[in-house]
């Protein structure tokens, strides 16, 4: 199990657009086997970037309304927010350089 912040439809405006430093958001679903491969290396990230960049966790059947406005039409999908903007996205699991690459991005 994930030790990363779950955010719902009703705490996404709190903790993604407001947010202080960048974010990047896993749109996931328990029964996606992808996701479940990408967990272990978003709570490695996280560690890596803690106090640079959050990591964030929306269960795609729980949290519709972020789906559909995120337009999410795959999972997992992250989502590299900074500013309150969506500024990358990525769909599909991914490796961990690809992953960190994003985030670097974000951070530049």
């Amino acid at each position: 199990m994930s030790s990363l912040l779950s955010v719902t439809d009703a705490t996404f405006q709190d903790e993604v657009l407001n947010s202080d430093v960048p974010v990047v958001v896993d749109i996931w679903a328990t029964w996606c086997g992808p996701c479940r491969q990408v967990a272990p290396l978003l709570d490695q990230l996280a560690e890596e970037y803690a106090g640079r960049v959050k990591i964030v966790k929306v269960d795609a059947d729980q949290n519709p309304d972020t789906v559909v406005s995120a337009g999410v039409t795959s999972i997992p999908t992250l989502g590299f927010y900074r500013d309150g903007v969506r500024t990358d996205l990525l769909i599909g699991a991914h490796p961990k350089p690809v992953i960190a690459d994003k985030i670097e991005s974000l951070l530049a």
